[in-house]
């Protein structure tokens, strides 16, 4: 076994650790627009100052307007409001909720508990089958469709231009999640969607704040009971600080985004190869090009996922294994299982926007050692 080292965080598919900038940002908003953004002294109207800027630059960074902006909570309850809102708004036309097999588990829940759900195949890559998708939104009693930019494990991205016209055409709303996009891929120009999820703990930002972004006209209904806050779109008083914090790190990985995602890429590019080449019986899944950059999933025969994740933290580096939306790790990913591929001893690698070539190079070097020692241990190798 190698021996423990600084930690390593190869994780991120489960969100990015919190920027340098955002946590100065939410320090200078929490010493100067704690206030109520509702009230008219100063305090209460530097936050809403704050707010206002931040909507404008979420809406920017999405290709929206301003007022089209929800600041809401972590996914789960923003994904479920997303579904059950177009449900409520849309009864009349029918209950279906259309969605890929790989969605985010928070957006199939939604889907099966709001409505009726349909579910559509995806490829051995992971991207939708797009003439089903077209087939599905073209039924009769569709409330809504929901489909992601870019998928939350295996890095896959979805044609989501292509499926969100074949809604206009079927005049479908469709949800699309930008979690895994956002910061990442361009995402001024995604198509004609409806509703837009966001996530800032995907990107760096505090992991308390959602997005939640429903263009004019969209037929969306509070599915909870309203009060005045941001136009009984969102309960309760928004945690200014945390928004603003939300804000600037979403500011900072746009900026960087094509320095650091060109970097990713390449490293990813780099552990696709050589994770096949030195690791024997090894099945890498996803897209290789057309892809998040940052994302890496690989699933080794005659290991135990749980096991393998545990080991290399041992040898210093923090990898996940299992669904990345299940709070157990030992869950197998219905991710991997929708694609035909192993589910059996997967390991997902989120790269940060910091992680090295040595690092990745150091990760190279020690699993060879750490997935066949395993296998030795269980007789398989």
């Amino acid at each position: 076994m190698a021996e423990v080292r600084t930690p390593v965080f190869l994780d991120c598919s489960s969100g990015e650790p919190l920027l340098p900038e955002a946590r100065d940002a939410w320090v200078l908003a929490a010493s100067s627009g704690w206030g109520d953004p509702q009230r008219l002294h100063r305090p209460g109207r530097l936050a809403a100052q704050a707010l206002d800027s931040a909507r404008e630059r979420v809406a920017a960074h999405v290709g929206a307007r301003p007022d089209e902006v929800v600041l809401t909570g972590p996914l789960a309850p923003t994904a479920q409001a997303a579904v059950a809102g177009l449900v409520q708004g849309r009864r009349r036309v029918g209950n279906l909720v259309v969605t890929s097999t790989v969605e985010h588990s928070a957006v199939l829940a939604a889907a099966a508990a709001y409505g009726e759900h349909v579910a559509v195949g995806v490829d051995p890559l992971g991207r939708v089958d797009l003439e089903a998708w077209t087939e599905a939104v073209g039924r009769p009693g569709v409330a809504l469709a929901c489909l992601q930019v870019a998928n939350h494990e295996v890095g896959t991205r979805q044609p989501y231009a292509a499926a969100a016209q074949a809604c206009r055409a079927a005049g479908v709303p469709l949800v699309l999640d930008a979690t895994t996009a956002l910061g990442r891929l361009d995402t001024t120009a995604l198509g004609d969607w409806s509703v837009l999820l966001g996530w800032a703990g995907a990107y760096g930002g505090p992991a308390s704040v959602g997005l939640m972004v429903v263009r004019r006209g969209t037929r969306w209904r509070a599915p909870y009971p309203a009060d005045d806050h941001q136009q009984g779109r969102w309960p309760g008083v928004v945690d200014v600080p945390a928004v603003w914090s939300a804000a600037a790190a979403l500011d900072t990985v746009v900026a960087t985004r094509e320095v650091v995602g060109a970097r990713q890429h390449a490293l990813v590019d780099r552990l696709r190869r050589e994770v096949a080449a030195r690791v024997p019986d090894v099945d890498v899944v996803g897209d290789p090009d057309d892809r998040a950059p940052h994302l890496l999933t690989f699933s080794a025969l005659y290991v135990d996922g749980e096991t393998l994740s545990l080991e290399l933290d041992r040898a210093g580096f923090a990898v996940a294994s299992g669904s990345a939306c299940s709070a157990s790790s030992e869950h197998p990913s219905h991710v991997l299982a929708s694609m035909g591929a192993l589910t059996h001893g997967n390991v997902r690698l989120g790269l940060t926007r910091t992680t090295t070539e040595a690092e990745v190079e150091a990760f190279l070097d020690v699993l060879p050692g750490v997935v066949a020692e395993i296998r030795d241990r269980l007789g398989a190798a």
